[in-house]
């Protein structure tokens, strides 16, 4: 595995744990953020890894996804176009309160469990464990 691939992986780790203790202390719109980011950063990972090239600079999931080219399982792929759609809105939010309110706690949760099925799926494709 390469220095920058580790490296790409424990950023995900890092921000996932964020996203785990932002939960915790009911900054439930930075849960969906930091979800997206760890997913994103796992995403670039594998990218690095299968092109041996730094990733582009984006946020579209689904681009990274495409890139990645791996099997992932529709469910997962859907819940990754929901967390990318999510994505703008949380880091640029046109009317706080409204977008604050979008995400209560239990749509928090879902994210956040949903996220974490990801993160161990991506860790298990082949060019991540090599």
């Amino acid at each position: 595995m390469r220095k920058e691939t580790k490296n790409w992986i424990d950023s995900s780790d890092y921000d996932f744990k964020t996203a785990g203790h932002m939960f915790e202390t009911g900054r439930y719109l930075y849960v969906i953020f930091m979800c997206h980011i760890s997913i994103e950063k796992l995403m670039k990972s594998l990218v690095h890894e299968i092109t041996g090239k730094l990733p582009p600079k984006t946020h579209d999931l689904i681009y990274l996804l495409k890139i990645a080219d791996t099997d992932m399982p529709q469910t997962m792929r859907d819940f990754v176009g929901k967390l990318n759609a999510a994505s703008v809105v949380t880091r640029y939010p046109e009317d706080l309160a409204r977008i604050v309110a979008a995400y209560p706690e239990a749509v928090a949760r879902e994210y956040l469990n949903n996220t974490k099925e990801i993160l161990q799926w991506l860790k298990q494709r082949k060019s991540l464990l090599e």
